[in-house]
This record gives structure tokens, C-alpha cells and sequence, in this order.
């Protein structure tokens, strides 16, 4: 019972640590410091993660406390297929404002990429979850390794070191969920493979 209660607290530190709504800005950080951009002037970096953040984590969460404040909903109610509607509506709505930012200040399109895949997710993530149950934080981790494969072929370097680290993560974020009795199995692979496809999608054709 001891080891089974360290497990649980394992994968909740896991669940909370990688959160869908991170992926964004840990993509951001990846593409600043692992290819040439690291070269990058460092208020230029600091001012698109501080936006990135602002518009991906900070406004839409705040937003989510307020509305949950107004409703009086207890924050378990948001982990219910029936109450996550709101929520994606107010996450993608941020997200699709930060990406018009991006495009009215030029930021280049491998850039914006990196929120185009992250739109993707989060609106077939939506539109799934009406009828069934989906994994988003397997589609968040999965849209990581996608846009990894996209990026080591528009940048031209040997992923297979990352992506073994992300595979091993997603796997370990997947398990995570089904000890918390969140999801099952079926879910976590259906949301990883999403992600990995609107990952890779959202970056290669942006």
C-alpha cells in the first residue's frame, strides 16, 4: 500500500508538471536554446516567451479561476467531460490571439508553427471530448514530439537523443493519467498520436 501511495504521488507531481497548457511555452524554450536561434539577442527571446506565457498560461488560466469563481464550481468539476467546454473555448480563443500577435508583428512562420500545432490540438481535443473522454495531456506531449520531428528536418539535425527522452515522458505523463484513474489506455494512445500528427502537421505546414 506504501509503494502503490508513492506511485499516486509520483503521478500527480507528473500530471501537474505536464500540463497541456506548458507545451507551448517548453516548445518556445526548446527552439531558443537547442538550434541557432540560440544566437538570438536576448530581449528578443525574453519578449516572445514573455507573450508566449502571457497568452498561453497566465490569461486563459485566470480567466478559467474566474469563471470557475463566478459559476461556484469546486476545480475537481473541470477534470468532467461534461464541464471542460468552457475551459477549451477560453484556452483556444487566447491561443488564437496570441497567434494573430505573432503574424501582425512578423514572427517567422516556423515560430508560429509552434501555436498553429497547439490550436490544432486543443480544438480536435474539444471537439472529440464532446463525445468521448480524450487525453490531453497525451496530445500535449505527443504534439511535442511531433513538432521535434518537424523541426529536425526543417533544421536538419539528429533528433533520435530528444526524441527518446520525449517518448520516454509522454509514455511516463500517459501512465501518470490511467493511475489516477483519469484515463484509460485507449485514450492515452488516441491522444498521444494526435498529437504527434497535429504536431508535426501544425509545424511542416505553417
Amino acid at each position: 500500500m506504501k509503494k502503490h501511495g508513492k506511485m499516486i504521488t509520483m503521478a500527480k507531481y507528473l500530471s501537474i508538471l505536464f500540463r497541456p497548457y506548458y507545451m507551448p511555452i517548453v516548445g518556445f524554450i526548446a527552439l531558443f536554446t537547442v538550434t541557432y536561434l540560440s544566437i538570438l539577442p536576448w530581449i528578443y527571446k525574453a519578449t516572445v516567451l514573455g507573450m508566449v506565457y502571457a497568452f498561453t498560461i497566465l490569461f486563459p488560466r485566470l480567466c478559467v479561476f474566474i469563471y470557475r469563481k463566478l459559476n461556484g464550481w469546486a476545480p475537481y468539476q473541470f477534470r468532467l467531460r461534461e464541464y471542460r467546454a468552457i475551459p477549451y473555448i477560453l484556452f483556444i480563443t487566447s491561443y488564437m490571439a496570441c497567434l494573430h500577435i505573432m503574424n501582425r508583428v512578423h514572427l517567422p512562420h516556423y515560430m508560429c508553427g509552434i501555436l498553429v500545432s497547439a490550436l490544432l490540438i486543443q480544438t480536435l481535443c474539444a471537439i472529440i471530448n464532446v463525445w468521448w473522454k480524450i487525453s490531453i495531456h497525451s496530445a500535449g506531449a505527443g504534439g511535442v514530439i511531433g513538432a521535434l520531428i518537424a523541426y529536425s528536418i526543417l533544421f536538419v539535425f539528429n533528433p533520435i537523443w530528444y526524441l527518446c527522452l520525449l517518448i520516454l515522458l509522454a509514455g511516463a505523463v500517459g501512465t501518470a493519467r490511467m493511475l489516477l484513474r483519469q484515463h484509460n489506455l485507449s485514450q492515452v494512445v488516441v491522444g498521444t498520436i494526435l498529437g504527434v500528427v497535429c504536431g508535426f502537421m501544425g509545424i511542416i505546414l505553417t
